[in-house]
């Protein structure tokens, strides 16, 4: 027995300090590569606090908070048209007990004039605009915006008109899948393979198991971002369970195993450095985020030439390997999560995300 021990503790041993090494420098094992979009600042259902959710107006509000991406839900009709809409039933949307697919486009009911935000509970967003779109209207109006299109159930066509639109309007770098469902990313992966991914909720699982084993340094890592809810939002804006009980068991156990700063840390290390500070010019020839401006203004909306760009002052002094926390609508939630070092945050709240990269940018990025 002592003469197993002596070999399998400097084993261990060794392994524990060759993992450490390379969670801290996954360079050396694994070739970076290069985001198209910096996430800083991600408007969850279109900015869902400020305007009715999923609307135009919603869009076009957060774009003029100059937020680098949207994230939109995709629901299909009766006739065929994928529609932007969080849930398959409208009852919460529109108050009419019907499933977007047992109805065509042109009969699908308006928005409610007011919608309960999911992630503020009590408040309300109102607007003027209460139509609901379609995905090739919203790819029509803004066919260089970064965009996150989730898919919450296996429904083959769905994906498979999705992956054609993507496609038809050339945006497979910055479109990505997301889906909670592993056997959902899959026929979304192999419908178009082009397109960037995120972690479903078992790869999650399976990512933190590696974490903990001390064998992730040595995995590779074929998704491009990581959409993680924040775990001190857990029973105060985000009720995963009915029982106050399990969601104050929630928040203390996945506070523990997720906000872990080497864990985001190594994630980001799998990304490429772009610019090491604000100021740095670079030359691009990729679409370009409402982040980045060329003297001051943003370049045109179909450019794909090569540009001289300034980062703007919020941006982060590296691109990297996109962790972003949802849903966050309070200013201490935003500290907590760019304070771990995320890439960046998915808000109900654009503006009010604005405003505090605006005048916190320096200070998030440092951290």
């Amino acid at each position: 027995m002592s003469s197993l021990l002596s070999y399998a503790l400097p084993a261990l041993g060794s392994y524990a300090m060759l993992s450490i090494f390379f969670l801290r420098r996954p360079r050396l094992l694994h070739t970076p590569w290069a985001p198209v979009f910096l996430p800083r600042l991600g408007a969850h259902r279109a900015g869902s606090g400020e305007l009715l959710e999923n609307t135009m107006e919603a869009m076009e509000n957060s774009l003029a908070q100059r937020s680098d991406f949207l994230e939109l839900d995709c629901q299909l009709t009766r006739d065929g048209v994928v529609v932007v809409s969080h849930d398959q039933n409208l009852s919460r949307q529109s108050g009419v007990n019907r499933d977007v697919s047992s109805l065509d486009f042109e009969e699908l009911p308006l928005y409610k004039e007011e919608l309960e935000v999911y992630f503020s509970p009590g408040r309300f967003a109102h607007g003027s605009d209460r139509h609901m779109v379609s995905l090739e209207d919203v790819f029509q109006r803004f066919p260089r915006m970064p965009m996150s299109v989730e898919i919450k159930e296996e429904n083959e066509e769905l994906i498979n008109k999705i992956a054609g639109l993507v496609r038809h309007f050339d945006r497979n770098e910055i479109t990505v899948w997301a889906t909670e469902k592993s056997s959902v990313m899959k026929k979304c992966r192999a419908a178009n393979p082009e397109m960037p991914f995120s972690f479903t909720i078992g790869r999650a699982i399976w990512l933190l198991l590696l974490y903990y084993l001390g064998l992730l340094p040595f995995a590779s890592i074929p998704e491009r971002f990581f959409f993680c809810f924040l775990p001190t939002i857990i029973n105060r804006t985000y009720f995963p369970f009915s029982c106050s009980g399990l969601n104050q068991l929630a928040a203390v156990i996945s506070k523990w195993l997720i906000m872990r700063r080497s864990l985001i840390h190594h994630l980001e290390q799998r990304g490429v450095q772009f610019a090491k500070k604000s100021g740095l010019t670079i030359h691009s020839s990729i679409p370009l985020p409402g982040g980045l401006r060329r003297g001051g203004e943003l370049p045109p909306s179909g450019f794909k030439g090569k540009l001289q760009v300034k980062l703007f002052e919020t941006m982060s002094p590296s691109l990297p390997t996109q962790v972003v926390f949802w849903c966050l609508n309070e200013e201490s939630d935003f500290e907590v999560a760019y304070g771990l070092g995320a890439s960046g945050v998915m808000t109900d709240y654009p503006t009010a995300l604005r405003h505090y990269l605006d005048n916190h940018g320096g200070a998030a990025q440092a951290s």
